[in-house]
């Protein structure tokens, strides 16, 4: 993937751990050439400053909470102070309360979904509009999903939002292709991160894709997830748009 980000500004959210999507796609994009900004927001933004040290390259960290009209609106000028261009956005956000995930769908209080629907949907709008002004050129805006086409069991109020996301995915796409800017989502397999963590029964997943997934799946590398997120981010799909790209070993084609 050498040279296939020559010259672009890449940036990426949602690294926590070095064992995400999000931060694989970010040392692949720096390995293809690119220059990369990361956000981390909160509590945990001490850690993404230190996970962001063992990537290839130093790369400048800013706080981006979006759930924060403040910081939403103050992102382009944190942007300007480290490059004068944005060419790429991954969009790797996503948080649903506990109440949100496992038994039924019934029980959620709106608020909980509130705040699902807020970080997992809605951010990638609020997080287009925030680049936006950056994005003059055109580019591309990726997100990460998880087919949303099935009901999954356990996953409920956050699998209503990834249905959101999808859509959310295909109005963008409408809205921003006369500028140039493309959006679309990668529906990856289930991968052992931190987020995976707080899924119940995620071991269930795992079992779903060792036996369904012909070209086979392994739960402990984003890489191939990460692979397919550099190429959307590159000039390698110009016409692409509205689109959900699955990297999931195949299961999404399969029957039970």
């Amino acid at each position: 993937m050498t040279s296939l980000l020559d010259g672009k500004t890449v940036l990426v959210t949602g690294v926590l751990t070095d064992k995400s999507i999000a931060f694989r796609t970010a040392a692949l994009a720096q390995e293809a050439g690119a220059r990369v900004v990361l956000t981390g927001v909160g509590r945990s933004l001490s850690l993404t400053r230190r996970i962001a040290g063992r990537l290839p390259r130093p790369t400048p960290v800013l706080e981006l909470d979006v759930t924060s009209d403040e910081q939403l609106a103050a992102l382009p000028d944190a942007l300007r102070e480290h490059t004068d261009r944005v060419d790429g956005v991954l969009h790797a956000i996503a948080f649903a309360p506990e109440s949100a995930l496992g038994g039924e769908l019934l029980g959620t209080p709106w608020t909980d979904v509130a705040t699902a629907m807020q970080i997992s949907t809605w951010s990638l709008a609020a997080l287009g509009a925030a680049v936006r002004p950056l994005m003059s050129a055109g580019g591309s805006i990726v997100g990460l999903d998880f087919d949303a086409s099935v009901a999954w069991p356990s996953y409920n109020w956050m699998g209503v939002a990834k249905a959101g996301l999808e859509s959310a995915c295909r109005y963008l796409a409408r809205d921003l292709g006369p500028e140039g800017i493309r959006v679309n989502l990668v529906a990856a397999g289930p991968i052992r991160t931190m987020a995976a963590g707080s899924i119940p029964g995620f071991a269930d997943y795992e079992q779903v894709w060792k036996t369904r997934a012909p070209l086979g799946w392994d739960v402990d590398d984003p890489t191939p997830v990460a692979r397919a997120c550099v190429g959307l981010l590159s000039d390698l799909f110009p016409a692409t748009t509205g689109s959900i790209v699955h990297v999931d070993g195949g299961v999404h084609a399969v029957g039970a």
